[in-house]
């Protein structure tokens, strides 16, 4: 792995929590290994910082209604700011002015603070974020190919998107939304009981407590209105998206009218939502304002009492105002903070769920890396099956030797694809086993193993990336002119120069800028480039005509030459020249030898052979009666079918005798 691709932090503690356990607290307990890395002394250090000055921060907040509170005395007349006696008459000229100052400084400090910390606890939370995201991208390449089968590849990439957000949301809003909340209405409540008396406490407490209970019943109560709006919203997306992606299907039907009506429905819905999410929010917020409201009213009139009484001044009736609306601020997010931090928890805990799964296939314990020599393979009575009720392999037991060609072929079905994967260990076997130069691959590290052979498939992926990325993941320490020579071993180094960006070029999603045929070539190129010893051909140019196919098969050949190859094959005619070609039938070997015996023979082999000649000459008969007769000395035309394969030395009727 190169410098630039490796993680600096790749240990750590791996979470294993059930997505039963969605408590805020568990997932806090689990997340703080991110918060509070073991080997990141710096991070830890922002955290006390963080901590240090959100309490300070609070104590500026607090600090704030008091400079209010003596500014409004000093006003008044009245000397309730901490100063001495002797003092009190220059006091009395400069109070007012300085307590104003004093009021601002209080706010601008209280800003100042809550803006440090937040920029000081920003690294924390995001190297979490990065931590737990390249865990989770790591954990999902080490789960089974089975695992991903079963699951959709972009439901894959939401959950890490999900969690990474989640994790980002819990984190920001636990640490600078919740936990100054709590710490500020515990510092009001001391402050009541040291400046006032129990019975503001009281009322604060429960102002608050019902506060709180109103928003978690109110928020309940839209999460479920939120998530039909949110169902609506995509149900409306989901057909729209449709419907344009089928646009000549549309047209072909005259449907537009009926395509509008199905996206109107959606989006009535989605209106309908959408007005009771408005009106729900509306209520959540006049129920908050006339709660607190009440409760500040409250504890002003008490106030207002004592004022009469001569136990209070002007300023403390300030000072409970502005302490009460000072603490409204953060309660009134508490519906929002409420539902975010529900719906991360949610999110987290499918990320916690996936880390929880143990991979499928693992090494070994004591696994050595696999030593190749000749390259020879050996399946030795393997069996296999994905489900217990249907056995894909039954027993079957074949040899590549080393440096020759051995061909799979069989109806659909059969179980060929299942035979390369695994080859490359995606599975476990059920039975058997299989052996590279009597090297058990079940007993060698998988890294080794597959690093020993290169595969092209029938249906080549590529990065949305450049060409020259694109056949340097064969090798990725490859120098560019080993790029390039692979690219003109596979015949594809012309056709990439003629383009105006040469191995810049993008190949789009999927490389879909690419002809099939361009496609196989940058495979093939990086196969070359990996240079393994053993190759596998897992069905290369079924989907390409026969002249591409052609063109790809000599390459091919050529890559294979000297080289450990087995051959899954669907167009018989690509493996004519194997050394042995074993023919499968409902997961066991009916039929092998060379392609001259088992025609021969006139078995099952013999029996595809025919088919396939027939459907190409029926269709060579059929291009050659539409090709305009002026022009005798053209090329007949490609023939684009999945059977069609060029001419063949001999065809037997299926029941030829040996």
């Amino acid at each position: 792995m190169s410098p630039h691709h490796r993680h600096p932090h790749s240990a750590g503690p791996q979470p294993a929590v059930s997505a039963s356990r969605g408590a805020l607290l568990s997932t806090v307990i689990h997340l703080w290994p991110y918060i509070w890395p073991a080997d990141r002394r710096d991070l830890k250090g922002r955290v006390i910082a963080a901590m240090v000055m959100l309490v300070a921060a609070k104590l500026a907040t607090i600090a704030v209604p008091f400079t209010f509170k003596w500014a409004t005395d000093a006003l008044a007349g009245q000397g309730s700011a901490p100063v001495a006696a002797s003092a009190w008459l220059v006091w009395a000229v400069a109070a007012p002015i300085a307590m104003t100052i004093a009021y601002g400084g209080m706010r601008i400090l209280m800003a100042l603070l809550q803006q440090m910390r937040d920029g000081l606890f920003a690294k924390v939370a995001m190297h979490a974020v990065r931590r737990l995201a390249y865990r989770t991208f790591v954990h999902m390449h080490e789960l089974s190919l089975r695992f991903h089968l079963e699951r959709k590849t972009g439901g894959l990439t939401r959950v890490l998107e999900r969690g990474r957000n989640a994790i980002e949301t819990i984190v920001r809003m636990v640490i600078l939304q919740l936990s100054p909340t709590i710490i500020e209405v515990v510092l009001v409540a001391g402050v009541l009981l040291w400046q006032f008396d129990w019975r503001y406490v009281a009322v604060i407490l429960v102002t608050v407590t019902a506060y709180m209970l109103f928003t978690y019943r109110a928020t309940e109560w839209r999460i479920g209105i939120r998530r039909k709006m949110n169902d609506s919203d995509t149900d409306a997306n989901v057909k729209a998206i449709d419907s344009l992606l089928n646009y000549e299907t549309v047209k072909y039907f005259g449907a537009e009218e009926r395509e509008a009506a199905r996206y109107d429905r959606s989006m009535a819905r989605y209106e309908d939502a959408s007005v009771q999410a408005y009106t729900s929010l509306a209520v959540l917020n006049a129920g908050q304002a006339v709660i607190f409201t009440i409760g500040l009213a409250v504890s002003m009139v008490m106030c207002a009492f004592e004022i009469k009484a001569g136990t209070k001044t002007v300023g403390d009736f300030v000072l409970i105002n502005a302490m009460m609306i000072q603490l409204y601020q953060p309660l009134n997010f508490m519906g929002m903070v409420y539902r975010e931090i529900k719906q991360a928890v949610t999110d987290i805990e499918i990320m916690f769920s996936i880390l929880s799964r143990a991979p499928e296939i693992m090494d070994a314990p004591g696994a050595r890396p696999l030593a190749v020599g000749n390259g020879t393979i050996k399946f030795e009575n393997v069996s296999f099956s994905y489900e217990l009720e249907r056995r894909i392999l039954k027993g079957i037991s074949f040899e590549v030797p080393a440096g020759k060609t051995v061909a799979v072929v069989g109806p659909s079905g059969a179980g060929k694809s299942t035979i390369s994967r695994l080859l490359f260990r995606f599975y476990d076997l059920k039975g058997g086993r299989i052996l590279i130069d009597g090297q058990d691959i079940a007993h060698v590290t998988q890294k080794s193993l597959r690093q020993a052979i290169g595969m092209v498939p029938q249906d080549t992926v590529l990065f949305n990336d450049t060409i020259r990325y694109n056949i340097r993941y064969g090798r990725w320490e490859a120098s560019d002119a080993e790029v390039e020579e692979a690219a003109r071993l596979a015949q594809i180094d012309n056709f990439i120069r003629l383009a105006p960006l040469g191995y810049e070029t993008e190949v789009g999603e999927r490389g879909l800028k690419l002809s099939g045929g361009e496609k196989q070539r940058v495979a093939i190129a990086r196969t070359i480039l990996k240079a393994p010893p053993i190759l596998v051909l897992d069905e290369a140019t079924s989907a390409l005509d026969s002249h591409t196919e052609k063109e790809i098969q000599d390459a091919l050949d050529r890559v294979s030459t000297g080289r450990t190859t087995l051959v899954i094959a669907h167009r018989l005619s690509t493996i004519v020249g194997a050394d042995e070609i074993i023919v499968l039938d409902q997961g066991e070997i009916a039929e092998r030898g060379t392609h001259h015996a088992l025609l021969v023979k006139g078995g099952l082999y013999a029996s595809m052979w025919n088919r396939q000649r027939e459907a190409e000459e029926a269709r060579e008969k059929l291009a050659r009666a539409d090709e305009p007769t002026a022009a005798p000395n053209r090329n007949p035309p490609a023939i684009e079918d999945e059977a069609a394969m060029p001419a063949a030395p001999t065809v037997v009727p299926a029941a030829a005798a040996e």
